[in-house]
Formats: C-alpha cells, sequence, structure tokens
C-alpha cells in the first residue's frame, strides 16, 4: 500500500491506464454512444461503473490534471491555473514549471514503488508536471519527434506509433496519444499509464455533431484494444465545456479589465485569466473564471459586492472565501475571484484580445458550470458508498483501489 498526499493505494495487480480526456462534458459521451459510434463506451456502462464526478473549479486543464495525479486539490498542489500572476517577480507566468508544485505525484511515487510508469500528453505544457520525480517514460504528442532517454526515458516513437508529428491544433494531436499508448501497452506494458489529450475538438464542435462523433469513435477504438490487452482503464476529464455566444453567435464576454478601469482608474487593478496557455487560436483566451489583484486602499469585499450583480457574473468571491469553496491555494489567487456564468466568459480589456483565429463560435470552460464530468471504469467498484462525492482526482483511487 502506498500513502501519497494522505490518500492509500494498493499497488497494481493489472495494467492499468487513466485517461484524462480533455474538455469531454458527459453530454459528448453520451451523443456519441446514442449514435452507434461507441460500442467499447457502451458495454463498459452496461458492465462497469458510469459515474459523474466534479472537477476542479477553475476548471481549467493545468490544475485538473494535477489534481488527478496528485489526488488532492489545488490547495494542497499549488497548481491553481495554467497562468498565475507571481506577485514576488512581478511578472504573469505560466504555470508550468515544477517549481510551482507543492505535492509529489502518485505516478512518481509508483515508480519508486518498482512499477513501470508510462505518461503520454498532448500539449508539452503539461509534460514536466505530470513526469515530475518519475522514473520511467514521459513524453507529449506536440514534441514526439524530440524525445532522449535522459529526458522521456524512450528515445524514439514516431516508428512505433508509425504517424507524423501531429498538428498542435488538430484531433491528431490527441490520436496520437492512445495510438502511442496502446502501442506501448503491445511492447512494454507499463504497470500504470496515464493519458491526457486536448480539447481541440471540444473547443470547436459540440456534442452530437459530426466532429465531436467522430473523434469519440476513434478514442472507443483504441479503449477497446487497451481493455483487450487486460487493462483496467478509469476514464475522466479535466473539465467539461460550453458555448460561451450571445443570441447573434458572437462571444458573450465580460471585459473585466476595462470594467476595472472604469471604477479605478486605468492600471490600478490587474485582471489575470487563468485559462491562458501558448494555444489560444481556439479560445482566444477567453474563460469563465477570473482573478483580480487590487491596490491596498481599494475594499476587496466593496468591489466584489458591485461585480456580483454585473450582467453574466454567476458568482464573486474575495480571495479567503474564493480558496475555501474552491480549495485553492490562497497566496496564488488575487484580491478577487470572479466566476461567469454558463453561457458568458471574462476577458481583460477588448483591445488584448484576437478573436480573429475563431472559425466557429466560441466554446470554452473554466467555471462552475463545466464542473461535471465523466468518471467511468471498465470494472465494477464492489464497496464503494454510492453516497459519496466523486471528484475526477479519485480515478487513481477508484482504478487502484477498488477495480483491480
Amino acid at each position: 500500500m502506498l500513502n501519497v498526499n494522505s490518500r492509500g493505494y494498493k499497488l497494481p495487480g493489472n495494467p492499468t491506464v487513466v485517461v484524462c480526456v480533455d474538455g469531454c462534458e458527459p453530454d459528448y459521451l453520451g451523443q456519441a454512444v446514442a449514435a452507434g459510434q461507441m460500442p467499447w463506451l457502451k458495454r463498459t456502462l452496461a458492465e462497469g461503473a458510469g459515474l459523474i464526478a466534479e472537477c476542479v473549479v477553475p476548471s481549467f486543464t493545468n490544475p485538473n490534471n494535477i489534481s488527478i495525479v496528485t489526488g488532492v486539490p489545488p490547495s494542497v498542489h499549488g497548481i491553481c491555473g495554467n497562468y498565475l500572476y507571481d506577485q514576488a517577480t512581478n511578472t504573469e507566468v505560466m504555470m508550468n514549471d515544477p517549481k510551482w508544485l507543492r505535492a509529489p505525484t502518485l505516478l512518481a511515487a509508483l515508480a519508486d514503488a518498482g512499477k513501470s510508469v508510462a505518461v503520454i500528453t498532448a500539449k508539452d505544457k503539461l509534460r514536466r508536471l505530470l513526469g515530475h520525480g518519475m522514473k520511467g517514460i514521459c513524453f507529449s504528442s506536440e514534441k514526439s519527434d524530440q524525445l532522449s532517454m535522459e529526458e522521456n526515458g524512450i528515445a524514439e516513437i514516431l516508428s512505433i506509433v508509425g504517424k507524423p508529428v501531429p498538428s498542435v491544433y488538430s484531433a491528431d494531436l490527441s490520436e496520437f496519444v492512445f495510438a502511442a499508448g496502446v502501442k506501448l501497452m503491445q511492447r512494454q506494458r507499463p504497470d500504470v499509464m496515464y493519458l491526457s489529450t486536448t480539447d481541440y475538438i471540444q473547443h470547436k464542435h459540440a456534442p452530437g455533431t459530426d466532429g465531436a462523433n467522430a473523434f469519440y469513435a476513434m478514442m472507443d477504438g483504441y479503449m477497446a484494444q487497451l481493455e483487450e490487452m487486460g487493462c483496467v482503464i478509469a476514464l475522466t476529464a479535466d473539465h467539461g465545456m460550453n458555448a460561451k455566444v450571445a443570441m447573434d453567435g458572437t462571444p458573450d464576454v465580460i471585459y473585466l479589465q476595462d470594467w476595472c478601469d472604469e471604477q479605478l482608474g486605468t492600471g490600478k487593478a490587474r485582471v489575470i485569466l487563468p485559462i491562458t496557455d501558448p494555444y489560444v487560436v481556439h479560445h482566444g483566451a477567453l474563460g469563465s473564471f477570473a482573478t483580480i489583484y487590487l491596490p491596498p486602499d481599494v475594499d476587496a469585499r466593496t468591489l466584489a459586492g458591485q461585480l456580483q450583480h454585473h450582467k453574466g457574473m454567476e458568482a464573486v468571491f474575495t480571495r479567503d472565501a474564493a480558496a475555501r469553496r474552491f480549495e485553492l491555494p490562497a497566496d496564488r489567487i488575487g484580491d478577487i475571484v470572479c466566476v461567469s456564468e454558463r453561457f458568458t466568459v471574462i476577458g481583460t480589456s477588448a483591445s488584448r484580445h484576437d478573436l480573429s483565429g475563431l472559425d466557429a463560435p466560441l466554446r470554452s470552460h473554466g467555471g462552475i458550470s463545466e464542473q461535471r464530468v465523466p468518471l467511468i471504469l471498465n470494472r465494477k467498484l464492489p464497496g464503494l458508498d454510492a453516497a459519496r462525492r466523486l471528484r475526477n482526482f479519485d480515478a487513481f483511487d477508484l482504478a487502484l483501489n477498488y477495480a483491480q
């Protein structure tokens, strides 16, 4: 039994694969199954466990993937967004450096316990966080032509998979993750594998559309191959996904920096959008969660009260209240935290968002409205408390402690 971040885990008796499908609103699966596109999932829902869990808010990629591999919320592991304001250096930075981690991963602990571990992620921004301190294979689809034994635990993957390096803005980036996972399971049979995709398709295609169903049909085929090899599979998501448009089809945006400048004076407050990452073409850095840093002479409670009544805003919290409500590290969020409604996103200033790359109505995430995610296992879960509140970061607990 391993103890990691105050949680106990049994060592795997069967090859165990945990899959994080980026942006997988549960309706994607329901629509694809109804359309006959996911026979493996249809069978799994009947013979295994099909549950709904809650992800971490902000419902973004980095905090949720790290929660899944640590088994704890951001208040423990420290990763509270894709992007943050580092007050110590007065700079805005990506949270993709392991220096921001405050907790070890279960993946590293399993490797230290003598288990073979493989991690494959779509975007390289996650690779160093997921693989921190871990002995084993760890690489991204994005950089799959730049591998080395020293850095990635494997020197060549393109010839093994038989696919070229995929475009970062494509469904191929995620398919490469699955294809590589199947090949590694066939060739090396790791004890534990973690697969994490990108939400490029989910940002562009609503549930039940041809583009979405084709993606999930592809995924279903690879899941079936992993099951045929005897794998215990736990499938979850880092967050859901919703349309974020007004009735005329244009993005429904609250430009929060502009609002703060009008209320307090230009540049007095600093608005941070934790969705920000290097890949903004499909969402324009617009999500449903933002944090505001205020000067000392501004009362956060008063300003939060004003913002709470802003059209399109679902919830506004002061720092300590937000840290309690969403299990976030209080020292890494602003004086105010804002969450917009289901169909609304938050931006900084209108002049700072280039939406020219949006070739489909905006779909995004980040809020409470994207918190429901699937948690599916291809085994029954004897002994699981039916009343238990499930989180996406319970995936390894269910896979190792109940499904083996």
